[in-house]
């Protein structure tokens, strides 16, 4: 289910799950309470990655992303993370929060 993750990466998930943002503090009220008829983990461990929120039955990863993935350094990482996922058998949904 994890995917091999390494134990740092579900330190650093756990140092996560204390700290969400605000829009994913909402999302989770919404995805918790199971209406989608499936069960979604937050912060979850893959490989060497941490899923913002994710359901194993699907295989199913949303991501909401802040501004800096608006870098074109970081959109090519998050390529990347993308293509390694879906190799996986993990699909991904992403938003991107940002202000203006």
């Amino acid at each position: 289910m994890h995917f091999g993750a390494p134990q740092q990466v579900f330190q650093n998930a756990k140092e996560l799950k204390a700290n969400l943002t605000v829009p994913e503090k909402i999302l989770w009220e919404e995805l918790k309470k199971g209406k989608l008829g499936v069960k979604f983990r937050r912060q979850h461990p893959i490989d060497l990655y941490i899923l913002d929120f994710y359901c194993h039955e699907l295989k199913l990863s949303i991501e909401l992303d802040g501004g800096y993935h608006l870098n074109q350094e970081q959109k090519i990482l998050d390529e990347d993370r993308t293509k390694n996922l879906k190799k996986l058998g993990i699909k991904e949904i992403r938003y991107y929060q940002y202000r203006n």
